[in-house]
């Protein structure tokens, strides 16, 4: 008896991961229901965007369930970097995944690789560089709003990417309370 209410239990779990497992196979936008329980997204899954040639990947904001953080990839390529910027009310940490370069946290460069933790309190100045090497790091924001911005300066794929001066791209980021030095 025990063993018949066990099998039934596993098919029930097992047809349940089944269905999550389809949900979110290709970043399929998910309902408040499956946010408010937690998802799980591969390497390339998430809201896909494309930034000075790199992949962005938002995996957790507020459009996703997510009120306090967003979450995300971006991928760096060889000799592209990250301009040097703050944000006024996000702190920022990332986790470099893959590739290597430097850090720059209030000038001062630090050298990062696969495996490295940075930690960004809001208002310090930080960038990266990365003329080597491919860098992909994830990154975390709180509260969230670096998804925004990244929403509106990159393109989606297959879109040509918009050219914008210092001037243009400052503009946008203040609606995000961030600015590019």
């Amino acid at each position: 008896m025990i063993l018949g209410r066990f099998s039934r239990r596993s098919v029930a779990f097992g047809s349940a991961g089944l269905v999550a497992g389809h949900l979110l196979q290709g970043g399929i936008v998910m309902g408040e229901d499956a946010a408010a329980h937690g998802y799980a997204l591969g390497p390339t899954e998430g809201e896909h965007l494309i930034l000075r040639g790199g992949n962005i990947f938002i995996k957790a904001d507020p459009t996703q369930g997510s009120t306090g953080l967003a979450m995300g990839t971006q991928q760096v390529l060889s000799g592209v970097g990250i301009p040097i910027h703050r944000h006024f009310q996000m702190d920022e940490a990332f986790y470099v995944i893959d590739g290597s370069g430097t850090f720059i946290l209030n000038d001062k460069p630090h050298s990062i690789g696969s495996g490295s933790s940075i930690f960004i309190p809001r208002n310090a100045w930080h960038g990266f560089q990365n003329p080597d090497r491919e860098l992909l790091p994830l990154w975390v924001v709180a509260p969230a709003g670096l998804e925004a911005f990244f929403r509106e300066v990159a393109t989606r794929p297959g879109v040509p990417p918009v050219q914008r001066t210092k001037e243009q791209l400052n503009e946008i980021a203040r609606k995000y309370a961030t600015e590019f030095r």
